[in-house]
Formats: structure tokens, sequence, C-alpha cells
């Protein structure tokens, strides 16, 4: 009967028996579904007395009890009584309530903690990264369990502050014995999620189609990971928030189409080490705006291929300014740019701390005022939006890069950076000398 109404992640959940299970997972691949379906059969084969489930809002606790309505029929129970009944009157705590005729019983509640309360059984946190006061909740449903009832905790990620995060985290880093289960839109959808969607066989494009279309639904980032990817945002350290990063961004923009000859151009290049990116990164000034129009990756490339296609860009381009990042690895090709090309072309930046946080505050900047025009990109919105600032002391401030959602090290943000610099400090190669008090002058002169 599993095979028939489950899916193999759910199954996965559905068969692990430990006392305490947490699932950090995608919206609507069933969790709650499964979970109803564990919660009954526990019930009518005498496991449990009770089932305290509680969920971040009332409709959510509706859905749960009209599934575990259609388990118990799917049982055959033989009496069934659903009802809505009050628990604490003195706190207006109500639940919803299924009664078996072996005298278990199922009850959904509010998010309200004091619901837990001189309660014991089984208890299920459903959406725990959403409920109001999730610390308090914990404080009161644990002891619900105490005499060995499972404990389930269920939900999507709300942040890096959440007591759900932090729970992961331990759990990762094996400071909780606990059972921890991950299941992105990734994962359900290679285990059938589109096929049970469509009730058919799809194909691996239609499944691509179907995740493409999820993902440009979600509008922005945070959702996007949060809600389907098991990823949670931290919006408070970010220096580049999502929303300052898709003000920017336009749909009609294309990267690296072929450049204007006519156009002023100004470059940054982020010299990747060892494992990390390379990026020439080319901005276009128009009208006090800057249009990002080249991204060019380099990955694990030599640095004779990095320096001739920077050569050859520069040479053929009206590319005004370009500033290098000649900290370590770049500090050869740094010279030879400014040999070949002059030291009114060339900027070399070495990466001390100041200066990337000149080159930091500069770009914040520059997004803020929306002065600078982006593509709709993946990899380009996390790469910006991988920069933490990390204040210490203060006056000191510090630029971490959260390498979870990308790949390099902030490569692109540090490029974009540098181009902007580029623009920033173009000073005219044209040097014009006045003489002025010529009078004087010569008067000073006359006996010499």
């Amino acid at each position: 009967m599993n095979l028939k109404y489950f899916l193999p992640y759910q199954l996965n959940w559905l068969n692990d028996n430990s006392n305490i299970k947490i699932w950090e997972k995608s919206r609507r691949i069933g969790a709650t579904y499964v979970q109803s379906y564990e919660d009954v059969r526990d019930c009518l084969f005498g496991k449990i007395p009770a089932v305290w489930f509680s969920s971040a809002d009332e409709s959510a606790a509706r859905e749960y009890i009209i599934y575990c309505e259609k388990w118990a029929n799917l049982f055959q129970a033989a009496s069934i009584d659903l009802s809505e009944s009050v628990i604490d009157s003195k706190n207006d705590v109500k639940s919803l309530q299924i009664k078996f005729n072996n005298g278990s019983r199922i009850n959904a509640l509010t998010s309200n903690p004091k619901a837990f309360r001189s309660k014991g059984g089984k208890v299920i946190l459903d959406e725990f990264a959403h409920h109001e006061n999730q610390n308090e909740l914990w404080k009161a449903a644990k002891p619900t369990a105490v005499w060995g009832f499972p404990i389930r905790i269920i939900s999507t990620h709300n942040g890096k502050k959440s007591l759900f995060y932090k729970f992961t985290e331990k759990v990762k880093s094996n400071k909780l014995d606990w059972s921890l289960h991950n299941t992105t839109i990734f994962d359900a959808v290679n285990d059938g999620l589109v096929n049970k969607i469509y009730q058919k066989e799809v194909s691996e494009g239609e499944k691509h189609n179907w995740i493409k279309q999820q993902q440009e639904d979600c509008f922005d980032e945070i959702t996007w990971n949060e809600e389907f990817c098991c990823k949670p945002v931290d919006e408070a350290t970010a220096f580049l928030s999502y929303q300052t990063i898709h003000n920017c961004q336009t749909a009609t923009l294309t990267l690296n189409s072929n450049l204007n000859k006519s156009s002023t151009y100004f470059c940054g290049f982020d010299i990747g080490r060892r494992k990390d990116l390379s990026v020439i990164s080319v901005i276009e000034s128009i009208n006090g705006k800057y249009v990002l129009r080249l991204l060019k990756i380099f990955e694990n490339t030599p640095f004779t291929v990095q320096k001739e296609y920077l050569s050859n860009l520069i040479s053929t381009y009206n590319i005004v300014k370009t500033a290098i990042d000649e900290s370590g690895l770049g500090m050869q090709l740094a010279e030879e740019m400014v040999n070949k090309f002059s030291s009114y072309k060339i900027t070399p930046v070495y990466f001390t701390t100041r200066i990337k946080e000149e080159l930091a505050y500069n770009m914040l900047t520059v997004f803020q005022d929306n002065n600078i025009l982006l593509p709709i990109d993946t990899e380009l919105t996390e790469d910006l939006h991988s920069i933490r600032k990390i204040t210490i002391g203060s006056d000191f401030t510090h630029f971490e890069v959260d390498r979870s959602n990308i790949k390099g090290h902030a490569d692109r943000f540090w490029s974009i950076a540098l181009a902007l610099f580029s623009a920033k400090n173009n000073i005219s190669t044209n040097v014009i000398i006045q003489s002025v008090k010529t009078n004087l002058t010569t008067k000073l002169l006359n006996k010499y």
C-alpha cells in the first residue's frame, strides 16, 4: 500500500523509526501528507495514546486533519469521531480532534505554546521555522514526549536566526543525535513528484521546464532558496541584499554580447587563487549609468590564456581603464599589463582590508542608487549576494563569503567592484599646464 501512495523520499521518512526526526524540505512535496499517515497508523496500532500536532496557522491544521481522516477511512477504522474541542478554556486553546475507538486521538492545534502544557504523547511541529515563538513552543512541546514518545519536526527554512536552522546545523555537526532528512524540490522531482502531479510519466525536458517555471514564479531568490531548495538566507549580514540586486536587474539585458568599438568601457579583473575563479567584467558608461556588458569566467585556465584574452580586449575596444587585482598570483600579470598599456590604462589594486572596504562601499552606493544595469542570472545574483559584512569592534569591517550557494570566492562581485572602481577613478590622460602671473615670474628671474 505504501508504494501506491508515497514517493521514495516519503517512504524514507515513513520507514525511519528514530525517536526524533527532523525534516528540512521543499514546499508542497507531501511532507505533512505522509506524516499524517504515520500518525494515524501509530494511533490505530496502539503505539501512542495521542498525537499533538501544531502548525503555523489554523488552515494548515485543518488540512492535516483532512489527511488524517482520509487515512483513517483507508484503514477502515471501526469508529471515528471528528470534532473541534476546547482543551484550555482559560487560554482559549482549541484543537481539531479525531478520536479512535481504541481510545487514541489526534489533536491539531494552533501554534500557541500553552497548548502543549500538561499533555503527553507524540509531538509534530509542522513548519516549525515559521512559528512566531519557536523557543517557547519547543520549551512547552519537548516535555510532552518525555516518556519516550516520538517527536517530528518538519519545516522549510526561514532565515538563519530560527531555532529550526540551529537544530539542523547541530545535527549536521553531530552535536545532536537526531535523524535528519533533506528533500529539495530537485530531489522530489527526481523521485517522481511531477509524474504524480501530471498523473503520467513525464520526460526529463518536462521536468526541467517545470522546475524552471517554479523558480521564475518565485520572483526572488529568497523565496526560491528557502521554500524550495532548503537553503536558509541571512539578509541581516548580506552586504548586497537580494532586493538591492533585483532592483538593478533587467530581463532585456544579455551578457557577453559583442562590444561596440564606438562605446566607452571600464574593466575589472579579479584573479582567482587555486580553486577560485578568475573573472573579467566590462561595464559601459551611458549617461551616468553603468551597464554590465561582459562577464568572462576563467576556471582552471592558464594565466597566459587569461593575459592574452585581456590584452586582445583592451587592444580591440575603447576600454578607458582597467583595474587588476594584483594580490598574490595577480602581481606579475598586473605588472606585465602596465608595461604593455601604461599606467594610465591599467590600475593594479592590492587587496588590503581598507581597499576592499573602499571597493565594496563604492559598489554598494552604485547599486543603491540604481546606477547599474545587470542581466537576470542566477549564478551572478548568488555571487553578488554571497558577500557578508562582519564588523569586529567599533571600527574594523571584515568581508566574508558565504560559499553555500556559489562556486568560487565572490569573484564576480570583486570583478564588478574593480570595474566600478575604474570608472570612478578615471582620470584624463591629457594634462593641461597653464601659466599664471607672468609678469611676477619675469621679475623674479631678471637677475638670473
